[in-house]
């Protein structure tokens, strides 16, 4: 017994010497090291009205026109056009934004249909692809069941939500995603993981999860080397989801 708590001991050691502490370069509380800039934050969106974004955030739906987006497919986004949102056209396809990001924040409000129709995966299905990869399952899945790792604020495929924060059909509900993409050494190799923390109407249901690889159904892919920026995309999956009040905050290195 002395010997297995002696292997315990060093084990646990071995472990505390390879944690790397951060070395700051700035003294505590040092005067001069440079302050954040000073933005004008967002407010909340009501079920009447979306909110406004964060004053250094790229908008990316302006309530009036798909101008920031194109269909997967080529040429312009075909999705519906309503009063402040846009809505899934079925078989229209997916469609991405014009540009391109990497690590970022990214605010997405949607609902799904209501009445609802369906039920399983087939009930207000679309998804958010960060770098059209990595999806972020949007589903209504307020008393509607189906498996873990492909209900509302799952890493689709990967990573069930911690819980079910759904509103019921119908009413605006909130993704609040931070994504650090991964990154490649020139030999095709993983040097960084890809993260995903997300909060659902203001509730955490994904904490910092790290990706096995791109998304996908009834499989897991490994990784394959991509730009550190992509578009963003959003999932046609045949069902009339409404989208509304997207905006981004890209995020530098490091941060």
């Amino acid at each position: 017994m002395k010997k297995v708590w002696i292997a315990l001991v060093f084990a646990c050691l071995a472990v505390a010497a390879s944690v790397t502490i951060p070395k700051i370069p700035w003294k505590a509380n040092d005067r001069t090291r440079p302050l954040p800039p000073v933005i004008t934050p967002g407010t909340p969106s009501s079920q009447d009205a979306a909110g406004k974004p964060p004053s250094d955030a790229t908008v990316l739906f302006n309530g009036k026109d798909l101008s920031n987006w194109s269909s997967a497919k080529g040429g312009p986004a075909k999705w519906k056009i309503g009063n402040g949102y846009f809505e899934t056209v079925p078989e229209a396809g997916d469609i991405r934004t014009n540009d391109s990001y990497g690590d970022c924040q990214l605010h997405v409000e949607f609902a799904t249909p209501n009445p609802p129709h369906g039920v399983d995966q087939d009930r207000g299905n679309s998804g958010v692809f960060l770098a059209s990869l990595y999806e972020i399952q949007v589903l209504d899945s307020y008393n509607s069941k189906t498996y873990a790792d492909g209900q509302a604020g799952a890493v689709y495929g990967q990573y069930p939500p911690l819980v079910n924060a759904s509103l019921p059909p119908g009413l605006w509900q909130t993704y609040d995603i931070v994504y650090h993409g991964p990154r490649f050494a020139a030999d095709g190799s993983v040097t960084r993981l890809a993260t995903i923390t997300l909060l659902h109407n203001g509730v955490l249901v994904q904490d910092n999860v790290a990706l096995t690889g791109p998304t996908n159904w009834e499989s897991r892919p490994a990784y394959k080397p991509h730009p550190p920026k992509q578009p963003i995309e959003l999932q046609d999956h045949n069902h009339p989801v409404r989208f509304r009040n997207l905006w981004i905050r890209e995020l530098a290195e490091g941060q």
